[in-house]
């Protein structure tokens, strides 16, 4: 009979992978301690991603685990998340107020982008994190009518906007500043000009997650935030269908060419859902994302149906996390931000954080 030490749970501890992260407690520290006490198990475990309706089913199945393979009389588990700011491309340095910035591409239109960039900042916000939301999509922004926002962006200090707010979301678009039936005919330079400066001119509020809807394509915006905005992250929402993955395809390269890190791929409106009787149907193709997640060798980190109340839930200003937080969809959305942080958490960290910023002036 194998004895009950520290040493054995630990080796037991890496022989068990936690299905998000896909990694065991210890490869991803996430471990703090171990302790072994009258044949009882103690674990201290902090997860790097927002976990709220996780963290029971993880202890649960933890316990579980150790209880069947350690011989322990019982395990005690305190497990908590946080969120650490994680590397970005280059030389940049993280934003003040923003820990992680994840970009939200498609490459082509019309395949959901905005409404997966809303639904996926309110599931990270529903998990327990601090969002937030910059609609980059200058000649066509959606998220103030998605996020229900109206209004105007205000000054304090006349130096940096306030960002709107919306169920819970720090938002910040071009929307807020001009009439929503007006067009933005700017040329290029004018719209990368406007980018950075509802960036960087908008005071954001100690964000774990900064969710960056960009508009289809790779052109001017595209460059802009790779060439100056700190990503920690791109995610790449296409369809099942052939022509939206081949322009999905070019989005992801662009960043990989530009050393930002693909998290995955997110199959959007992989199934038609009918709204009278249920029945399922794959209008748009199958199988699309998850060839391209694999030849691409980036995971594929959920597949989302095409619903009418999805859509009406946007129109309507209140997406489906909210409007419907325990539905099925709901649930997928949570499930996929989940996917989407804990990827990211396996990256590496930005140390930079830790150490304070030495100024040298002369006297």
């Amino acid at each position: 009979m194998i004895s009950l030490s520290r040493e054995h749970v630990q080796h037991l501890l890496r022989l068990w992978r936690e299905p998000y992260q896909q990694q065991d407690l210890v490869a991803s520290r996430a471990l703090k301690s171990v302790s072994v006490d009258n044949g009882r198990i103690g674990l201290n475990i902090t997860l790097g991603f927002p976990a709220d309706g996780y963290l029971r089913e993880c202890s649960r199945a933890l316990r579980d685990y150790l209880m069947t393979h350690s011989g322990a009389t019982g395990v005690d588990i305190a497990l908590d998340w946080k969120v650490r700011a994680h590397g970005v491309q280059g030389t940049l340095e993280p934003l003040p107020g923003i820990r992680n910035i994840i970009a939200v591409a498609s490459g082509k239109g019309g395949v959901g982008k905005s409404t997966t960039s809303a639904n996926l900042a309110l599931a990270l916000s529903a998990e327990g994190a601090r969002v937030g939301i910059l609609d980059a999509d200058i000649y066509g922004p959606s998220q103030p009518r998605m996020m229900g926002v109206t209004g105007r962006p205000h000054s304090d200090d006349g130096k940096k906007m306030e960002p709107l707010q919306g169920h819970g979301i720090q938002i910040m678009s071009v929307g807020f500043l001009v009439d929503e039936d007006t067009p933005v005919i700017w040329r290029g330079s004018m719209v990368t000009k406007a980018l950075t400066q509802l960036l960087r001119e908008t005071r954001w509020r100690d964000l774990d997650y900064l969710i960056v809807d960009l508009p289809p394509g790779t052109g001017d915006i595209q460059l802009t935030l790779a060439q100056q905005i700190p990503v920690s992250g791109a995610v790449i929402v296409t369809t099942p269908q052939d022509l939206a993955l081949l322009d999905a395809r070019k989005a992801l390269r662009m960043f990989e060419k530009v050393e930002i890190p693909v998290l995955g791929v997110i199959e959007n409106m992989s199934t038609h859902v009918c709204s009278q009787c249920g029945h399922m149907e794959p209008i748009f193709g199958e199988g699309g994302g998850q060839r391209m997640a694999e030849d691409c060798q980036v995971e594929l980190l959920g597949q989302l149906p095409l619903e009418m109340a999805i859509r009406a839930q946007a129109d309507s200003g209140r997406p489906t996390v909210v409007a419907a937080p325990e539905g099925p969809a709901a649930r997928l959305y949570r499930d996929l931000a989940r996917r989407t942080a804990a990827r990211l958490a396996r990256r590496s960290l930005d140390h930079r954080e830790r150490f304070p910023r030495i100024v040298v002036q002369n006297q």
